[in-house]
């Protein structure tokens, strides 16, 4: 069974203002098929942790370590993270000029599989999941994510999510700046690719609506840095009638 396993993680950031450290402390183990759901409110360290199991050059690690099956992905570059079976799903996936969706996906499956998937059943596979994701096939011909919507975009990362077929995938706020409609369609393909493949998720979110679709088998809440809480599913509904206001601590006057 795989097994992503971040132990006393301290991750800082270079500011205008010096060195911040963002995560203070991380413990979190992920297993083959397991959904676990971060949640917190702004600046809890939410987004650092993703991007720090990714290997975004900002986020620089003081302490503790995150491991793959056993092996230091905090020794891999970026590329062999993805290799090894890492997937980020951003909360702001970028531009691409010049670099068909097409091209961009089978290149990517062959960089990680390391050969080129046969053509005709690769195109096969490619539409059949676009038509999954309500995805018009003229978007296979169009450069990545330029003059896609926020839910297009959000549909082309789970696109990817179900063709690279990772061991483990962090989704950064996926659910941001969608519709109903497109919240259901996105989550159903994160549950497709769930029971497809069987792989662990790691599902960053601040509200409760995306849980609805997607059914965690835990839930981590986040405050300054810190996991504050672990539970399962019930305690996503908890935050959403109570909010984070248990976790804050009252400063004293003039503070």
């Amino acid at each position: 069974m795989s097994t992503l396993k971040i132990t006393d993680l301290k991750v800082s950031i270079e500011t205008d203002q010096g060195t911040k450290q963002i995560l203070k402390g991380v413990d979190l183990t992920i297993n083959e098929g397991e959904i676990h759901a971060v949640m917190g409110p702004n600046g809890s360290g939410k987004s650092t942790l993703a991007y720090t199991i990714a290997g975004h050059p900002r986020y620089k690690v003081e302490g503790g370590s995150i491991e793959l099956d056993g092996e230091d992905v905090l020794a891999m570059s970026v590329d062999a993270r993805a290799r090894a079976g890492l997937f980020l799903a951003m909360q702001y996936p970028v531009e691409i000029p010049g670099v068909t969706v097409s091209n961009f996906l089978r290149t990517a499956k062959t960089a990680i599989t390391g050969e080129a998937p046969p053509i005709r059943p690769w195109t096969s596979t490619v539409r059949e999941s676009m038509k999954n994701l309500r995805m018009d096939s003229e978007f296979a011909a169009r450069n990545v994510n330029e003059g896609f919507s926020g839910g297009e975009k959000k549909r082309h990362e789970i696109l990817q999510l179900e063709l690279l077929q990772p061991k483990f995938a962090v989704l950064d706020e996926t659910d941001s700046g969608l519709d109903v409609d497109a919240l259901k369609i996105v989550s159903e393909g994160v549950n497709r690719a769930h029971d497809s493949t069987g792989l662990g998720i790691l599902l960053i979110t601040h509200y409760t609506r995306i849980l609805r679709y997607i059914t965690p088998d835990f839930v981590h809440v986040f405050v300054d840095g810190r996991v504050a809480e672990e539970g399962g599913a019930e305690l996503a509904d908890r935050l959403e009638n109570e909010g984070y206001d248990r976790f804050v601590v009252d400063q004293p006057a003039g503070a």
